[in-house]
Parts: structure tokens; sequence; C-alpha cells
């Protein structure tokens, strides 16, 4: 192993505790949370979290930047290969959010990070992004407009409302099972 192999690990390593310190000191006090606190949670000096994110605005835009890939790669995991029919990313997003994975939820949870991050331009700027992305892809997945919008709503809803404790596994899957009936151009039951 060179010396740059294992400097490359060990920074990775120590962003991606001072990302994961974020996200736990943020949730409990918000965009205020010390520079200080954070490196403490996370186990590195602070002059060390100071070497990764010049400032406070550069730390929250990365975490919001890990937490968007982190909801991607989740749907993306749950794409099935062999499904090629219209609505194949949708079941994947409606897959991934109904399944009450913490990486997932934490992105619908109503934790006081969220409450301030849109305060920074360069957060509102990867929250458009993001938004754009999805908009542009499940536009594309060949569904029409308004099952998009239901679905992926209804999607979320369900995916909030297990981050505020409101949803059982069992309510998940029901709601899974007929959102992902939705995509197959099903009806509610009535």
């Amino acid at each position: 192993m060179t010396r740059d192999g294992h400097r490359t690990r060990n920074a990775e390593r120590t962003r991606a505790a001072v990302l994961k310190a974020a996200a736990e000191v943020l949730a409990e006090r918000g965009t205020g949370a010390s520079l200080a606190r954070i490196a403490e949670v996370a186990g590195v000096s602070k002059s060390g979290l100071l070497h990764h994110f010049a400032n406070r605005e550069q730390l929250i835009v990365a975490l919001l930047e890990d937490v968007v890939a982190t909801l991607r790669e989740a749907v993306m995991q749950h794409l099935d290969a062999s499904d090629e029919r219209p609505g194949r990313l949708m079941r994947a997003y409606v897959r991934a959010l109904c399944t009450g994975s913490e990486d997932v939820l934490w992105y619908f949870s109503p934790t006081p990070v969220w409450a301030g991050v849109l305060d920074f331009p360069e957060a509102i700027e990867v929250a458009e992004r993001d938004s754009a992305w999805w908009a542009e892809n499940l536009a594309a997945d060949g569904l029409s407009p308004q099952r998009v919008l239901v679905v992926r709503r209804a999607a979320e809803g369900l995916a909030m409302a297990a981050c505020f404790g409101q949803e059982t596994q069992a309510s998940l899957a029901e709601g899974r099972e007929l959102l992902l009936s939705l995509t197959e151009g099903g009806e509610l039951p009535q």
C-alpha cells in the first residue's frame, strides 16, 4: 500500500466521520451547532475538521450533498434490472422510501438541521439540482405526470410519517404495495 493510498483512505474516513457527527449534532442543535462540538463527536480536532471543511456553511452543504447522494444510492439499489416497464424508477423510489431504512428516513426527518439549511445559497443550489434531477428522471420514467405526482408525494408522505413514528413496518408495507400497484396502472381499492 502506498503512503498516498493510506492518506487518501484516512482522509475519506475522517470526512465520513465528520459528516456523520455533523448529522448527529445538527439534528440535536440545528445549524447553529458549534464546529468544536462536531469535531469532538467525530473524534477529530477542530483543525482536522477545518482541514476538510473551511467553515460551517461548507460543512452543512457537504452534509446536504451526502444526504442527497445517500437517498439516490438507496433508490438505485432498489432498481429491478429485469424490469423494463414504464415506472421502473418510480417503483425503486417507492421501495426505497417505504422500507423504513434509517438512511432514507433521515432525509425526510423533521430535524432542526433542515430548518436552517436553506439559509445558505449553496445549499439551495444543491436542493434545487436534486429536485430537478428527480423531476427530470421521474418524468422520463414513462408514467403520466399525474401518476408521478400522486405516487411520489404519497411515498414521501409515508416516509415522513414513519419518521414521526406514525407508521409501522406493516403499514409501510401496505402503503408500498398500494403505490407499486399504482405504478402498474392499478387503482386504489374502494
